[in-house]
């Protein structure tokens, strides 16, 4: 029996190592940093994320769903902070749908150790310095001996900065880019109060968003908050970015511009100027490329579809990535002795198929960016999310948002939601309009007048 190589660790990697190994094939994955089991989390990373049901439909092939979720804290929507410190609830969803932030490093530990406890073979510190295609042999560096070793299947979870995207980048008619957002990030810290309580509310995900730029912050099960700060690099009065991140250099120039936009977190973030110093400025990338098969390998993940995390989708699309890929390994009943051949065709169908969803997702996140950092303290959108609101539960069937299908349907696929969202669009600004056209803004909240509008659109529409 032949092995499946993966190059990393992270969770994408130990779930598809663990759903192989269910399934009788022999994974072993090299990962190029030591255990953070041991050595700690890894440094530069936040210790949470948001998971959705993406996400939770496929730990639940490994039996991780409920026990993840248990200790996960719901965030049933959005508490945006204006200037003078007014907090408004927006629901994601409806009858208490909620993402959940979850500790990035319990998660990877609990994959770590199930596939561990299967029979996985993890080996640390073995750094993937080449893939050699054409003779199908991995280069690894671990301990300072380098080592060629032949591969039959290979996959990539190794990330952003894939080796093996790398190697396939060299091959003809490889198409690969990547652009960077205007914004560099910097992770913040609100500590629990000196009661051990939190903060601030934790049922829901803080944002403040100011146009250009926002910080937004997540509970943690210790009671804390990972805060974070979205901040162009460069400074740009015109639009209203008066410093940039590399103006903010000393403790008065980094006071005085919290003091001024996130007042109201500031007597809360005790470490403020400590964390700013010391915690490295991050970018933001996406990266597409394509195919992202070749032969018997192929890349998963962030590796195939680095994204930006403002749809909270980027670890839950690769999650899917895998229970897609498992989907295709058992209806083609592959099984740990078929050949090179069955496995790259298999390998071929889930990259021809899965891309334009991951195309699909980047660009929702690039999108939501904009909507989190801005349009969610702007009025008219307000108003369309109480639609929203009111569509879902008096027309079910006939409206569903594009939110909800991006994060809670997870039988969508990425690319029909991003198709039905542009649609969505154009129909709740047709809405929208009218409304103001035909209705005195005192009657905004009367739905007995706004739901013969919503009905007349709706099937002028054709979705009655």
């Amino acid at each position: 029996m032949s092995p499946v190589h993966l190059l990393g660790a992270g969770p994408v990697g130990c779930l598809a190592a663990i759903l192989l190994k269910q399934r009788g094939f022999e994974p072993i994955i090299h990962e190029r940093r030591p255990d953070s089991r041991q050595e700690g989390a890894y440094g530069g990373r936040s210790i949470n994320l948001a998971l959705s049901n993406r996400g939770f439909l496929a730990l639940a092939a490994a039996g991780l769903e409920t026990e993840i979720q248990s200790v996960g804290l719901p965030m049933p929507g959005r508490l945006v902070h204006d200037r003078q410190g007014r907090v408004q609830f927006q629901a994601y969803g409806k009858n208490g749908q909620a993402i959940y932030s979850v500790s990035r490093a319990g998660l990877n530990y609990k994959l770590m150790d199930l596939a561990e406890s299967q029979g996985v073979q993890i080996h640390f510190e073995s750094r993937c310095t080449d893939v050699l295609l054409a003779s199908q042999h991995l280069q690894l560096e671990q301990h300072g001996e380098v080592r060629n070793v032949p591969y039959h299947v290979l996959l990539g979870t190794d990330g952003a900065y894939s080796a093996l995207r790398y190697a396939l980048q060299k091959t003809d008619r490889f198409d690969y880019s990547q652009s960077y957002l205007p914004h560099g990030y910097k992770e913040l810290h609100i500590p629990p109060t000196s009661a051990g309580e939190f903060a601030m509310d934790p049922d829901g995900l803080h944002i403040w968003p100011r146009g250009q730029y926002m910080m937004i912050a997540l509970p943690n099960p210790d009671r804390s908050f990972t805060c974070t700060l979205f901040q162009p690099y460069e400074a740009d009065p015109e639009r209203g970015v008066h410093e940039g991140l590399q103006d903010l250099r000393s403790d008065q120039e980094v006071l005085r511009f919290f003091e001024r936009d996130f007042q109201d977190a500031v007597p809360l973030m005790p470490t403020l100027l400590d964390d700013f110093r010391k915690n490295a400025t991050s970018s933001l990338v996406t990266v597409r490329c394509s195919p992202w098969n070749y032969g018997p390998t192929c890349i998963l993940g962030d590796a195939a579809h680095a994204i930006v995390p403002f749809y909270g989708q980027g670890l839950n699309c690769g999650l899917e990535d895998v229970r897609i890929l498992m989907e295709l390994v058992d209806q083609a009943g592959l099984h740990p002795e078929s050949d090179q051949d069955a496995w790259a065709n298999v390998l071929e169908t889930f990259a021809t198929t899965r891309k334009p969803d991951g195309d699909a997702i980047a660009q929702l996140a690039l999108d939501n960016f904009i909507e989190m950092r801005d349009k969610v303290a702007d009025p008219r959108f307000v108003f369309q999310k109480k639609l929203e609101a009111r569509m879902q539960e008096q027309f079910s069937g006939q409206w569903t948002p594009l939110y909800t299908q991006v994060t809670f349907e997870p039988l969508t696929p990425y690319q029909q939601a991003y198709r039905n969202g542009q649609v969505q669009q154009a129909l709740m600004d047709r809405i929208i309009d009218r409304i103001h056209a035909t209705l005195p803004q005192g009657a905004y909240d009367n739905m007995d007048l706004i739901d013969p509008i919503i009905q007349q659109e709706l099937h002028a529409a054709g979705q009655c």
